[in-house]
């Protein structure tokens, strides 16, 4: 599947954890009203938004998308709107019945997380023909969607790359030292761009031993991956793995110990779950990336209510990025940073940002742990 990378590029991977949490609520820090004399017909407060979900394997969706897109919608409507949930559990023909249920259900927006991108084409051109927009959320669906909001993804991948070179030593890391890199799922674009970024870094630098892709992005995939993987390379002999989610990695690491490692090599990660933060602060994973989720679920809602109530301005100022998909080009789009997370700032990222407490972190099996790196607990 081909990488659909953006024509404008985010400046920088990190942004200050004070700015993540930032609420683009009636864009005021833009100077924005929302009001435009060209502005589409408007509908009033009595918002409905059809959120399509992919999957629950990632805990990030049900605990954080889900909810925030919710109360941000509540709150832009003066709690009149509602939001409509469902999720496909990995499957992409159950999410295109979903999607066709919004349809015949007359939602006034879609925003949609596409389990297989190129499959849902058919029904992004059927809410089209309804005449009910669709904006493409984390993941870049084809057909004629309207905006995406998510992050630089090609960014991300560079940011694990660089990190797993920093890990493994840095600019004394040898061009012979074997990683095994574990890509995202086929059908998903995100993973073909994650590929993509991390290669950018990786290649050349490093022997990328066996590289696979992840059939759902499931942990147990990762497992039975990294199993073949460790009896075709050796224990010994491998000095890195590129794990493009946290999920996998946790996979990698049951593979790595099951075959008998105690010191596991460098492993990275994505989306900075509460078990990968763990395993971070424990030495078991070495980092992972995290994504304001709070900050791009709250802009998707705004751009959902923003286009269906003929905010115009309103829509483009949060939109003032643009992508290419497989079949459309110049789409409208929000691009949110990313941070590299390691053991010494999970306090300005996620704990900062209200995404977990400490006494969340620092149970009682990793007491000892949080204090080693300064977390109290």
């Amino acid at each position: 599947m081909r990488s659909m990378r953006p024509t404008r590029r985010l400046a920088t991977a990190v942004a200050a954890a004070s700015t993540m949490t930032l609420s683009l609520t009636a864009c005021g820090t833009l100077g924005v009203s929302g009001d435009s004399s060209a502005a589409s017909p408007t509908k009033g407060n009595d918002v409905t938004v059809g959120l399509l979900l992919p999957e629950t394997a990632n805990t990030r969706y049900d605990k954080f998308d889900y909810p925030i897109i919710r109360n941000k919608v509540q709150e832009l409507t003066d709690k009149q709107g509602r939001v409509v949930y469902l999720n496909a559990d990995a499957d992409a023909a159950k999410q295109a019945s979903q999607l066709q249920k919004m349809i015949d259900d007359q939602v006034d927006v879609i925003l949609l997380d596409a389990v297989d991108s190129h499959a849902i084409a058919d029904g992004v051109q059927k809410a089209k023909d309804a005449g009910i927009p669709v904006i493409a959320y984390d993941r870049l669906a084809e057909g004629p969607i309207d905006a995406y909001v998510s992050f630089d993804n090609e960014l991300v991948g560079e940011v694990q790359g660089r990190s797993l070179l920093e890990a493994m030593g840095g600019s004394s890391v040898d061009s012979s030292d074997k990683i095994v890199m574990m890509n995202g799922s086929p059908t998903d674009p995100n993973a073909a761009q994650f590929k993509a970024g991390a290669l950018s870094e990786l290649k050349g630098a490093v022997d990328i031993a066996r590289t696979y892709d992840t059939k759902d992005w499931k942990p147990e995939n990762a497992q039975t991956n990294m199993a073949q993987a460790i009896a075709a390379i050796g224990v010994n002999n491998l000095k890195g793995v590129y794990s493009a989610n946290d999920g996998m990695a946790a996979g990698v690491i049951k593979a790595l110990k099951a075959a008998g490692v105690t010191k596991l090599p460098p492993i990275t990660g994505q989306d900075a779950e509460l078990d990968a933060v763990q395993r971070i602060i424990a030495g078991e994973q070495y980092m992972s990336v995290y994504k304001s989720y709070p900050q791009e679920a709250e802009s998707a809602a705004e751009m959902a209510v923003a286009k269906v109530q003929g905010k115009d301005i309103q829509f483009d100022s949060l939109t003032q990025d643009q992508v290419d998909s497989p079949t459309h080009k110049g789409i409208a789009a929000l691009l949110v940073p990313v941070v590299a997370l390691t053991e010494d700032n999970i306090k300005e990222t996620v704990v900062a940002d209200g995404i977990y407490e400490l006494s969340d972190i620092c149970t009682a099996k990793y007491k000892a742990a949080c204090s080693e790196v300064g977390l109290g607990g």
